[in-house]
């Protein structure tokens, strides 16, 4: 793909730097209750996150790491990004527990190159549950997508051998992309990989993708503003939430 293409779709995608260009949204505040339902069959997984039962089992702090490029940010607005808003979410799930979150950013990195620093990170942040979001860059770049399958293989094993959980968070979906970059094979290939190693897969893409035909958000506007990226991002926070939860499968008595 040539470079110029990669700007417009840096562009058009809902991600930090189409924020930071409306000049016209100047409230900060958190943002209205939504009502961005997910159906069950997108939010259900078969595969389990047994490190973060045991932690909220035992009332051990849930620490969370998520990696992630920039569309899981808003730019001057750290707080309302999915991440933080998914932290939020737990924190009034698990009221008596320590929720602990921290981002690392991987921006322009293709899933090979995250994968290679992914034990470091680990090794250094120590947590309960990685959250790894991955494909867009890779989408963009037309990487080959059996190379992107062998890198997120490699980068699950290498991340359960370390110790933790593991959730695949795919890529964000933008009506206007759909002509722009082929999404399916690195879809499937995250699919693929996360029923190998028994992992987890939230599927932003399908859900962004219901919200979008279901009227909750306009993704096809031209306009990508500062309050629809908070609005988006606080509904995929709480979606995440219920996702993590769900698959750590708990008693209701273990959760508020």
């Amino acid at each position: 793909m040539k470079p110029a293409s990669t700007a417009v779709l840096a562009l058009v995608l809902l991600a930090g730097p189409a924020a930071a260009d409306d000049a016209r949204a100047q409230d900060t505040s958190a943002p209205a209750a939504q009502t961005c339902e997910v159906p069950a069959y997108l939010l259900s997984t078969e595969s389990t996150l047994p490190k973060v039962a045991e932690a909220i089992r035992n009332g051990r702090p849930l620490t969370i790491l998520v990696v992630g490029s920039r569309s899981s940010t808003i730019a001057s607005s750290e707080n309302s990004a999915y991440p933080a808003r998914l932290q939020a979410a737990l924190k009034e799930k698990l009221p008596s527990l320590q929720v602990n979150l921290s981002v690392e950013l991987q921006n322009g990195k293709t899933a090979e190159d995250v994968d290679a620093g992914l034990v470091k990170l680990v090794e250094a942040k120590r947590p309960t549950l990685v959250i790894w979001q991955t494909g867009t860059v890779d989408a963009m770049r037309a990487v080959d997508p059996d190379d992107f399958r062998s890198a997120i293989d490699s980068g699950v094993a290498a991340l359960q051998e370390a110790g933790t959980d593991v959730v695949l968070l795919n890529l964000q979906y933008s009506p206007r992309t759909e002509t722009m970059i082929s999404a399916p094979p690195y879809l499937d290939n995250m699919k693929v990989v996360a029923q190998q190693h028994s992992v987890p897969l939230f599927d932003r893409f399908a859900i962004m993708r219901h919200w979008n035909d279901a009227g909750d958000f306009d993704l096809f506007s031209t306009f990508h503003g500062t309050d629809m990226a908070k609005r988006v991002h606080a509904c995929l926070g709480r979606a995440l939430s219920k996702f993590v939860l769900d698959a750590a499968r708990l008693d209701p008595a273990q959760q508020n």
